[in-house]
């Protein structure tokens, strides 16, 4: 090949001057660019690690939130159940006591006795509002650290009491 003819002195100096750039380099890339690209991999790996590590414990939190959630949503319901129940009981046992007392009116009282049951009902649902709506405050604040808007769970909260 007369690209490599070794006895041509032009041929040996440009072996010569690769070899000796290509050394430059190679000392020039082990000793400086390879470690500053070294570093770069770390840190980059050592970030991904904590902020993995943050939203692990995020998750946590998160969890914990929905698990309070979820109780909190439990007792509100049953205590609106048990007024609820302890409302219709009591407004059961009233129009029945009236009922055999007086039997001529017994068409007023009961529907007197029905009003009654739904301004418990009212009452109730009202104080599960109130209950969700305090939960869904405090879950928010905790959740994102900051004061939720009033008006805006306000709403929410109406919207699913319309759904169940």
């Amino acid at each position: 090949m007369p690209q490599l003819d070794f006895a041509n002195p032009l041929t040996i100096f440009q072996v010569a001057w690769m070899a000796a750039i290509f050394l430059v380099l190679y000392v020039a890339l082990s000793r400086w660019a390879l470690p500053q690209v070294a570093n770069v991999i770390e840190a980059r790996g050592a970030r991904i690690a904590a902020d993995l590590e943050v939203a692990r414990e995020s998750k946590l939190r998160a969890d914990l939130a929905v698990t309070e959630l979820t109780s909190a949503t439990k007792r509100a319901h049953a205590e609106a159940q048990a007024a609820i129940a302890e409302a219709i009981a009591g407004a059961r046992a009233e129009a029945l006591a009236e009922a055999r007392a007086a039997n001529s009116s017994l068409e007023d009282r009961l529907a007197d006795a029905e009003r009654q049951i739904d301004a418990a009902r009212a009452v109730a649902v009202g104080a599960l509002r109130d209950i969700a709506a305090d939960t869904a405050a405090t879950i928010v604040g905790r959740l994102t650290g900051v004061a939720a808007d009033a008006g805006l769970l306000g709403r929410a909260v109406d919207r699913a009491i319309a759904k169940a």
